[in-house]
């Protein structure tokens, strides 16, 4: 415990604005966080949004300062729009250049960096891994709920992991016997749930085929973790049940997949956070 005081101690924060590839008007602000002798791998922190570099509950501080007092240099870093950076906000499906600029500021402020790893939460973990395959100085991906949504994948997660489920519990059938369910609406919204899971997109811009095709196209590592109390997680889950092709991916022996069990989302309880915090430190050393 005293060494891990004493390591994080020894971290220092820099403050960071630099250009926006391809957008000379707007400059993006960042904070890197380095240790006393860098390691020759670091670490990029693609925030999700709508969120800036700090993170829900601090999160991506708390974590950039874990990882760099174990050595690693860590860029977080607020996209166009957000927090402190110029111009105009934009979704996860236009920050490309955003991640590009960042990727080579943080090369230029740490000449011992040769390799990154790119850490998204939720549509930053899209967005990075869309990045991931046009960079070879990326060697591995962590992401974390990552983004698939799609109508009928809300819908499909939402039958198995709600509707179900609540047909089991007892207080629902006590609550029906009370009258203290509509029947009529919860009927109605059961029906729609049902049709959406029957349908079918083939918009090649929504988040799954996205990111479907740049992980098939990546060759490096990935570390997917999961929350156990998240539905973004769950139509994750449900994805890839569903898909030959995404169990396949899933199944490669360059990924590695952990499960949080009562994590939300954002992994706010310190329990959660103190887990995602060893997985990827643990992660990224190996």
């Amino acid at each position: 415990m005293k060494d891990e005081r004493h390591a994080l101690q020894a971290v220092r924060e820099l403050a960071l604005r630099f250009r926006c590839a391809g957008d000379s008007a707007s400059r993006l602000v960042g904070i890197l966080s380095l240790p006393p002798l860098p390691g020759s791998r670091g670490v990029l922190i693609v925030t999700g949004g709508p969120q800036y570099r700090a993170g829900s509950h601090r999160q991506f501080v708390l974590l950039a300062r874990f990882l760099a007092a174990r050595g690693m240099a860590v860029l977080r870093f607020d996209y166009r729009g957000m927090g402190d950076s110029e111009g105009a906000p934009r979704d996860y499906r236009e920050v490309e250049p955003d991640i590009a600029g960042a990727l080579a500021q943080f090369f230029d402020a740490v000449p011992a960096l040769r390799e990154v790893v790119l850490w998204g939460l939720c549509d930053g973990a899209t967005a990075a891994a869309c990045h991931a395959p046009r960079d070879t100085r990326v060697c591995g991906l962590i992401l974390l709920n990552p983004w698939v949504r799609s109508p009928a994948g809300l819908a499909r997660a939402t039958l198995r992991h709600y509707y179900l489920p609540r047909l089991m519990q007892a207080d629902f059938w006590r609550k029906l016997a009370g009258g203290g369910v509509h029947m009529q609406d919860s009927l109605a919204s059961l029906r729609q749930v049902a049709a959406d899971s029957q349908s079918e997109t083939r918009d090649t811009a929504a988040p799954a085929p996205m990111l479907f095709e740049a992980l098939r196209c990546f060759r490096g590592k990935v570390l997917l973790i999961l929350s156990g109390d998240d539905l973004g997680a769950r139509e994750w889950t449900t994805l890839q049940q569903r898909e030959p092709a995404w169990r396949e991916l899933g199944a490669s022996r360059t990924w590695r997949e952990e499960h949080i069990d009562g994590a939300n989302h954002t992994f706010s309880s310190a329990s959660a956070r103190a887990q995602v915090e060893r997985l990827c430190a643990d992660w990224i050393a190996a």
